[in-house]
C-alpha cells in the first residue's frame, strides 16, 4: 500500500474530527511550549550553577608571627602543604598567593576599605581550585586536623552549601517537570487517536471484512499521531521564537550572570522539540492502537 494513500486517509481522519484534532494539537502546543521553555530556563540555570560552582575555592591561610602561638610558617612546611594539596585528585590547581599579592587584589576589589589601612593585615595563603564544586567541602575536610604551618582553612561553608543545594534543586526540578509534561502530552495524543478509532470503528470493521491489510488500517492512525505531534511542536517553536526575540531581551538579557552563563542554542531547542513531537505522536498512536485497535 502506497504511503500517499495512508497519508491521505490520515488527513481525512484529522479533518473529519477537526475540533478534536485542534484540541489535541493545542494541548501538544502548550506542552511542547512549556517543555521548550523548561529546556531554555533549565539549561540556563544549569549553566549558572556550573558558573557558580566554578567560583568556589578553598583558601588555606598560613601562620604568621602573631598567630599560631608566634610560630610563623617555614619554607619546609609550605612545601609539605603544597605537596599534600597537589597530590589530592580532587584538586585542579594550587596557587600560592603572597600577602602582598592578596592585598593588591583587595585594593582593586575594595578600594574604599583598603585606602585607610596602614599595614597589610593579610597572611600568605594557598588558593585551591577544585575539579568540581561539589569537592570543596571534602578538600577542606582533608585538612582537618590542620597541618603544621596552617592557621585556618576557609571555603565559605554557608555560601558553598547554598550554591550546591540550589544547583541540585534546579537540575532535579527541570528533569521532573519535563518528564511530567512529556507524559501528559503522550496521553493526550493517545486519547485523540482513541476517539478517532471509536469514531471510525464501523469503517474499520468493513475494511477488515473486505480484506484490508493491518498496515492499511493502522497506518493512518500512526500518521495522524505523527502529524498531531509535529503540528503542536512546530507551533510551539514559533511561539518560543517570538518570546526569544521580544520578551527575553527585556528580562534575562538584563541579568549580569557572567559571560559563560548561557542557555542551549535556540536551533537545538527547536530540533529537540520537533523530534519530541514526532516521538510523542508515535508513542501515543502505538500505545492506543495496542489497547483499542484489535486488528
Amino acid at each position: 500500500m502506497k504511503l500517499s494513500v495512508v497519508v491521505t486517509e490520515a488527513w481525512r481522519s484529522l479533518t473529519a474530527s477537526l475540533s478534536t484534532t485542534l484540541a489535541s494539537a493545542l494541548t501538544v502546543l502548550i506542552g511542547m511550549f512549556l517543555v521548550g521553555l523548561l529546556i531554555g530556563l533549565g539549561t540556563w540555570a544549569n549553566s549558572w550553577a556550573h558558573h557558580a560552582k566554578s567560583q568556589l575555592d578553598v583558601n588555606v591561610f598560613l601562620c604568621t608571627a602573631d598567630k599560631c602561638g608566634g610560630h610563623e610558617v617555614t619554607e619546609a612546611q609550605k612545601a609539605a602543604i603544597y605537596t599534600k594539596l597537589n597530590n589530592d585528585p580532587r584538586v585542579a590547581n594550587v596557587e600560592f598567593v603572597s600577602k602582598e599579592k592578596g592585598f593588591a587584589q583587595m585594593e582593586k576589589q575594595y578600594p574604599d576599605i583598603t585606602r585607610s589601612v596602614v599595614a597589610n593585615p593579610l597572611p600568605d595563603k594557598f588558593k585551591i581550585k577544585p575539579r568540581r564544586g561539589e569537592d570543596v567541602p571534602g578538600i577542606a575536610a582533608s585538612l582537618n586536623p590542620l597541618p603544621a604551618g596552617v592557621e585556618k582553612v576557609d571555603y565559605g561553608k554557608k555560601t558553598a552549601k547554598s550554591i550546591l543545594r540550589v544547583a541540585r534543586v534546579f537540575e532535579v526540578l527541570s528533569i521532573l517537570a519535563i518528564a511530567i509534561l512529556l507524559g501528559a502530552a503522550t496521553i493526550l495524543i493517545g486519547n485523540t487517536i482513541r476517539l478517532s478509532i471509536f469514531a471510525r470503528r464501523r469503517e474499520i470493521e468493513v475494511m477488515k471484512l473486505v480484506g484490508a491489510s493491518n498496515w492499511f488500517v493502522r497506518g493512518p492512525f500512526m500518521v495522524e499521531g505523527l502529524l498531531t505531534g509535529l503540528l503542536g511542536a512546530a507551533a510551539s517553536i514559533v511561539l518560543l521564537f517570538l518570546g526569544k526575540e521580544l520578551v527575553l531581551p527585556a528580562t534575562v538579557g538584563r541579568l549580569d550572570a557572567g559571560r559563560d552563563v548561557n542557555a542551549i542554542a535556540f536551533e537545538y531547542t527547536a530540533l529537540i522539540l520537533l523530534m519530541l513531537g514526532l516521538l510523542l505522536g508515535a508513542a501515543g498512536s502505538t500505545i492506543t492502537m495496542r489497547r483499542f485497535l484489535r486488528v
